[in-house]
């Protein structure tokens, strides 16, 4: 297994231990990443604020992220965290791109480092991280993922960053997993990486040690599972990227049936932390970090609200 996380280091923005940081999205003001930020930078004592700019709400379009990361580096901000529909947007907007974000092709963190700006990727970090912490001693000898979209890109980048021997890729969109696997076998030449047609999904999850599900489908207001569990061999694990619901009914369904599973809120939480510990250089207490989203979640369930799935 292999590991290319970015060294974390305290920014120049910074002033002594005070971070001012936001996020730049569309329908973004329920997120979770700016209570999970603040209360983990505050048991680490540092004075830290976080922001939400919803371009929704500005009234602005993507096309105006640029603009929106000047103001913010203007007003004295430390850090962005970028989301949909930004993410490749900003590509061509920063000064230096980390290498794992250039080859997703795919940025959710610009950290202002005086003049520049400096492009990361952590969702796959947030997924790796989330996969050790949630299933460790997972197998991966052979994983089956559905869905090649954003999601699906940081996902695949991650499993076979941590020695996935196999990989078979499924969309519903058969030329955007045939693109996936593509840039996917440059950087690991090493690994099998295969597109798996919709008549062959059930014999590829019959004989997978994990499948991962990286779609949109188990939110809200997208029911459904994306293949027959009865599929799964004996001691299969399955993994899901939607955290709202956390249990979505995918999870529900494997767990009944005895296969280890992975919410996707393990990936939220890693992705949130990694951030975190890029823009300030210090390392968070990754636990503190979940308990603090389950406590988010619960009390969101409770509510009844609904939200931004970031």
């Amino acid at each position: 297994m292999t590991d290319r996380r970015p060294p974390a280091r305290p920014r120049s923005d910074a002033q002594g231990d005070r971070y001012l940081v936001g996020l730049i999205g569309e329908g973004i003001t329920a997120s979770l990443t700016p209570p999970m930020h603040e209360a983990e930078a505050a048991a680490l004592g540092l004075d830290y604020e976080y922001r939400v700019l919803d371009l929704i709400e500005l009234g602005r379009p993507a096309e105006d992220v640029g603009a929106l990361l000047a103001e913010a580096r203007a007003t004295g901000f430390a850090a962005m965290n970028i989301t949909h529909p930004c993410k490749q947007l900003v590509l061509d907007l920063v000064d230096e791109l980390h290498a794992d974000a250039a080859r997703l092709r795919a940025v959710n963190l610009v950290v202002f480092d005086g003049d520049r700006l400096i492009g990361y990727n952590t969702d796959w970090m947030g997924f790796g991280d989330g996969l050790a912490a949630g299933l460790p001693g997972a197998s991966l000898d052979r994983v089956v993922q559905i869905g090649c979209g954003g999601a699906g890109a940081a996902t695949a980048y991650a499993l076979l960053t941590r020695g996935t021997l196999r990989l078979d890729l499924f969309d519903v969109e058969t030329e955007r997993a045939e693109h996936l696997a593509e840039r996917m076998r440059t950087h690991f030449p090493e690994q099998t990486i295969t597109t798996v047609l919709g008549g062959d999904l059930p014999h590829a999850v019959s004989r997978a040690s994990g499948v991962v599900h990286a779609t949109p489908m188990g939110m809200l207001h997208h029911p459904g599972v994306a293949f027959d569990l009865d599929l799964l061999a004996e001691g299969a694990w399955v993994s899901d990227v939607v955290y709202r619901p956390l249990e979505t009914e995918l999870l529900r369904q494997a767990a009944e049936r005895g296969h280890p599973v992975l919410d996707g809120g393990r990936m939220a939480v890693g992705q949130a932390c990694a951030s975190l510990q890029i823009i300030t250089g210090r390392v968070p207490d990754r636990d503190r970090m979940q308990r603090h989203f389950l406590a988010l979640i619960g009390a969101e369930e409770r509510s009844g609200a609904e939200g931004s799935s970031r």
